[in-house]
Parts: structure tokens; sequence; C-alpha cells
């Protein structure tokens, strides 16, 4: 009988999960789930299934919540905008000094200085866009 009131619990707290997206009450879902499971395997008291529903809850939150949390808080994993273009290879359409420039990088023309300002990169040669500073690619010959 108590297994379907910890199976019942663990239930609510999914349920209550969806509401808060916290992941606290889903390693506490766990813990009832695993409190269930433990008595319907072996006719336990009361008090061990608490122990259980304790001990395992505490290790959901310690060990499998932080986890899951870095993971859905990782960024998207492609690159979009501006920051797609760090690290590609472009070709220098007009003399790229630190006064002036033009690369064209996936077809497309771009203003353009060099990483470092004493450089010059001549027509035609290959660089690799470093940053984008507002609407200028920063290039290094590399």
């Amino acid at each position: 009988m108590s297994a379907l009131i910890w199976v019942i619990a663990a239930l609510l707290l999914v349920g209550a999960e969806a509401l808060s997206g916290e992941l606290v009450l889903l390693m506490l879902a766990g813990g009832a789930a695993s409190a269930a499971v433990v008595d319907a395997i072996a006719d336990t008291p009361a008090w061990a299934e608490g122990v259980v529903f304790a001990v395992v809850s505490i290790m959901l939150l310690g060990t499998v919540r932080p986890v899951v949390r870095r993971h859905l808080r990782r960024g998207p994993t492609v690159s979009m905008n501006v920051q797609a273009l760090e690290g590609k290879s472009a070709t220098v359409v007009s003399t790229v000094d630190d006064q002036d420039g033009q690369v064209r990088i996936d077809g497309d023309l771009w203003t353009a200085r060099p990483l470092n300002q004493h450089d010059v990169y001549e027509t035609g040669e290959k660089v690799t866009v470093m940053r984008i500073d507002g609407a200028t690619a920063l290039v290094w010959r590399g």
C-alpha cells in the first residue's frame, strides 16, 4: 500500500516540477520512485522507505542536478550571426592596412583591418577572420 503512496507522491512532484523548472522537485520525485521500488520489492518499514527517499534524493540533488543544469544552460552549439564568421578564411579584395581594406568572407564583402596594426595584406592573400568589430572584420594571416 505504501508503494502506491510513493508513486502518487512521485507523480505529484513531477507535475509540480513541470511548473517550477528548477529540477529540485524532479530529484525528489526520483527519491520517491526509489522508495516505491524498495517497498514493492521488500516489505520494509516506513522509516526505511523514508531513509531511501532521503538518501536517493540527496544523491540526485548533489550529482545529477548540477550536470543537467549545466547541460541545459549551455548555449547553442551552432555559432550564429557574426560569431559564425570568426575563424573563417577570407580573401583580401583590396589592400588591408590599419586605415582601410576589404575582404570577401563566404561571398560577402566586409571592410577589414589587420589584427596587428602594422600588418598589411595585399589583394589575393588568404587571411583568417579573428574577430568582428561592428561591421569590420579584424583579420590575421594564418
